[in-house]
């Protein structure tokens, strides 16, 4: 039987979603997680022990972590509680509690799976704890967030976080088989549709490592080439019967400041390469041009800084021509900034000295501004000795007062340490200048 072809008649099939077919029975059955599910990894160690404990799974949309639930409960013939933090609240803890000591009673051990554990509050996360630690269930939280952040600590620290990954194109593939062979189940003799190699690849790069937005596509794909007579699915067609290709970003979850980290990263490592690989990969995904703009104009600031004062003016004249022109015309004026902030010089010489600055200057209080560089707008302030004896530096050799004390009596400290990349190389030799020359002064005034 051709793993290429489809049933044609889907009368003939039973009215069970194709993702609900093809959900793995076995643990051998699950695609994907390799480094979970192999030999002597940890989660396959977990089901062969008999021995169930809490656990939370982190990791993107469709990589199978109901699945796991699931197969968790089955292997350890197990009562299988779901609750949605989505749809549920305290009522379905309350009745799930109820249900795992009917279970207890009954000498079962009940699994209580929760999707989406992030969105519970605290309370409502809080509740689960002393039933986790009274043994009467095993607790699985799914969530797509990162557990450090969403996650209460105390039921942190009760469970062990695993984390799944995307499925690689070679899972893509192996699952895209399955799913095609489940189609075809049965139906052999009848009309069938054909899947080109194009195609294929094409279905699985749209996928972006979801294992059930591929099933569904599979299914959707199929079945409108059914409706609309067509005996092959060609890249062409896939065009037309699917909605836009977006790839998987959250705006608000760890995918979205995953991408932002490794654009800031890429700019940082001076790779215009991949930096605008994922600039291009966030609009992709629907990321905000406007957000995207604010967050250019903070790297160029923090990791070029003076090394090239140029790339803060790239980069928020490209903010401002994308206000302008919006998209996809302004886009190219930010794929600019974005370019030339990573072959500029980089230095985070500001940067460090303005986080050095501030701690020294929370941490020393409120010393008093000296007299000669106070205001005196009055009579009275003159009188007091405010200004007195300042030092107007453009009346000075090279507009320069050497050896002028600027900080608060007893007050010294040194936070701007250029570097000697671009601009601030020259700066440094400035100010090395400068310092020779306080130096000269201090010894005449010995």
């Amino acid at each position: 039987m051709s793993n290429d072809l489809f049933a044609a008649d889907p009368a003939h099939r039973p009215y069970v979603p194709l993702a609900e077919r093809l959900r793995p029975r076995t643990l051998s059955d699950v695609v994907g997680q390799s480094h979970l599910l192999g030999p002597d990894k940890p989660l396959r160690v977990a089901f062969e022990s008999g021995r169930p404990h809490s656990m939370i799974f982190w990791g993107p949309p469709g990589v199978g972590k109901t699945t796991l639930a699931r197969l968790m409960a089955d292997s350890f013939d197990a009562q299988f509680i779901a609750i949605s933090a989505v749809l549920g609240g305290v009522k379905d803890i309350r009745d799930a509690v109820v249900t795992a000591q009917v279970a207890q009673g009954q000498g079962r051990r009940t699994i209580l799976f929760v999707d989406e554990v992030h969105r519970f509050n605290k309370a409502q996360q809080d509740a689960f704890l002393p039933y986790v630690e009274s043994g009467l269930f095993t607790f699985i939280g799914a969530t797509t967030e990162n557990p450090s952040f969403e996650v209460n600590s105390a039921l942190l620290s009760r469970a062990r976080v695993y984390v799944l990954q995307s499925l690689n194109a070679e899972e893509l593939q192996q699952l895209l088989d399955r799913a095609i062979l489940a189609l075809n189940d049965g139906h052999e003799d009848s009309a069938a549709v054909r899947i080109t190699p194009d195609a294929r690849e094409q279905l699985a790069a749209w996928a972006d490592g979801d294992a059930r937005r591929l099933i569904s596509a599979v299914e959707v794909v199929a079945e409108s080439a059914q409706a609309a007579g067509r005996d092959q699915i060609d890249a062409e067609w896939l065009e037309t019967s699917l909605s836009q290709n977006l790839r998987r970003f959250d705006k608000g979850g760890d995918a979205f400041y995953d991408q932002i980290s490794a654009l800031h990263k890429a700019v940082r490592g001076s790779s215009p390469d991949a930096a605008l690989y994922w600039f291009s990969r966030m609009l992709d995904g629907g990321a905000d041009p406007k957000y995207l703009s604010r967050r250019l104009v903070r790297m160029a600031i923090e990791d070029i800084g003076l090394a090239d004062p140029r790339a803060t003016e790239l980069a928020v004249h490209g903010a401002d021509i994308y206000e302008r022109l919006g998209s996809p015309e302004g886009e190219l004026a930010l794929a600019q900034a974005v370019v030339y902030m990573a072959c500029a010089a980089k230095s985070n010489a500001v940067y460090n000295a303005y986080n050095a600055a501030r701690k020294f200057a929370a941490e020393h209080g409120s010393a008093p501004v000296p007299l000669h560089l106070r205001n005196a707008p009055t009579k009275l302030m003159k009188q007091l000795g405010h200004g007195h004896a300042y030092r107007y530096a453009h009346d000075e050799p090279h507009a320069y007062a050497a050896a002028e004390d600027y900080f608060p009596d007893g007050v010294k400290a040194s936070f701007y340490r250029p570097t000697d990349r671009g601009l601030e190389a020259k700066i440094q030799q400035k100010l090395a200048f400068l310092r020779e020359l306080d130096a000269q002064e201090r010894a005449k005034q010995r």
